[in-house]
């Protein structure tokens, strides 16, 4: 059978070039004659794949040198936790909730401190981002929270807020490595590696060193504290190898393709091909305000759930999967990660102008 177009939120589309490297290195990886998934990761062969994907995603992301890289385990979801736990010196938060994975963050800090929402754009089913320029930061707050990208409604933070000098904290799963960011602005910047990355399994954290200490809430255990995984270079337990080895092949892709503002530029023309096809389209829209679209996941309906339906079925048939919307939202949805050739966008749109015209 012949590759589809992927449009999966995640697990999704890794590059066909990275995969092709990883099967032809399933029996031999780097000439120690067995695969990484049977390495030890306490050999010197492992530990170079490490450091090399350390040291690339560091020049890919121009990571300043008092930032930590973390390889953890347990997705963007255990740091939900992990992130009160080690940074609630004060037992407060402020989120900014724009979508269901920064609703959850906001929920389960609530069990280790007070949990403040002071923005969300639930009003309008998270389809736009809120004004966070004059925001009523708490005084104590330890951090601010937000999710940079929002997956499942197609929301992007295009400016970052004003946390008024309170620390930046941000979940960027499904934005991760797609455009250049400023680390410097972060505290803590995260993002589980399935969407944009890697597979699935796996969570990259980039941690200011200062906020890695052993000052972290009581009964928080030894595996949820950043120190512990700092201090021994994200070995504390045996990590997810066989990821940190994709994640390693990704980013020299990455670097071969011209880095992270070449990323963006693919990224921008492939979102324009889609986007400016459904604000002409008179079948299709978008759900998203304008100003706040993503560049990685585009939601769209026709507004008819039976025609969704048959869209989505048809459009599986004819090699596009996954576009069914999330769950919680319904209608469809396209992830137009790095990966996503724009050959596959620009299918979809001949795919979507042919659907429309033989249901008009």
């Amino acid at each position: 059978m012949s590759r589809v177009y992927n449009f999966s939120a995640g697990p999704a589309v890794l590059p066909e070039e990275v995969l092709k490297e990883v099967a032809a290195e399933m029996m031999d990886c780097n000439g120690t004659g067995m695969s990484v998934l049977e390495m030890s990761h306490r050999s010197p062969a492992f530990q170079a794949i490490i450091d090399e994907a350390e040291k690339d995603l560091r020049e890919l992301m121009n990571i300043p040198d008092n930032y930590k890289v973390l390889f953890l385990q347990g997705g963007a979801s255990l740091q939900f936790a992990m992130i009160p736990m080690n940074l609630m010196k004060n037992k407060v938060a402020d989120f900014i909730v724009t979508g269901q994975w920064a609703k959850k963050a906001y929920e389960e800090a609530k069990k280790y401190g007070t949990a403040n929402k002071i923005a969300t754009s639930e009003d309008e089913t998270f389809s736009y981002i809120p004004d966070c320029s004059d925001l009523p930061i708490s005084e104590d707050a330890d951090y601010v929270y937000i999710c940079e990208n929002n997956t499942i409604y197609g929301t992007k933070f295009k400016t970052l807020p004003n946390t008024k000098g309170k620390l930046l904290v941000s979940d960027v799963s499904s934005c991760f490595l797609s455009e250049p960011v400023d680390v410097s602005k972060y505290g803590i910047i995260y993002g589980g590696v399935q969407k944009n990355v890697g597979p699935a399994g796996m969570v990259i954290a980039i941690v200011r060193e200062d906020l890695i200490t052993d000052d972290v809430l009581p009964g928080t255990p030894t595996m949820m504290k950043y120190k512990i995984h700092d201090d021994n270079g994200s070995m504390y337990n045996t990590p997810n190898c066989f990821n940190i080895y994709v994640c390693g092949k990704v980013f020299k892709w990455l670097k071969k393709m011209g880095g992270l503002e070449v990323m963006k530029q693919r990224n921008e023309e492939k979102a324009k091909i889609l986007y400016d096809f459904l604000d002409e389209s008179k079948m299709f829209k978008g759900t998203v305000r304008k100003e706040d679209r993503s560049l990685m996941n585009v939601p769209f309906v026709t507004g008819d759930k039976e025609l969704d339906a048959k869209f989505v079925k048809e459009a599986k048939a004819a090699g596009f999967e996954n576009l069914k919307g999330h769950r919680s939202v319904g209608g469809m949805r396209a992830s137009i990660y790095n990966a996503m050739p724009m050959e596959g966008v620009k299918a979809l749109v001949e795919f979507m102008k042919k659907f429309e015209e033989e249901n008009a």
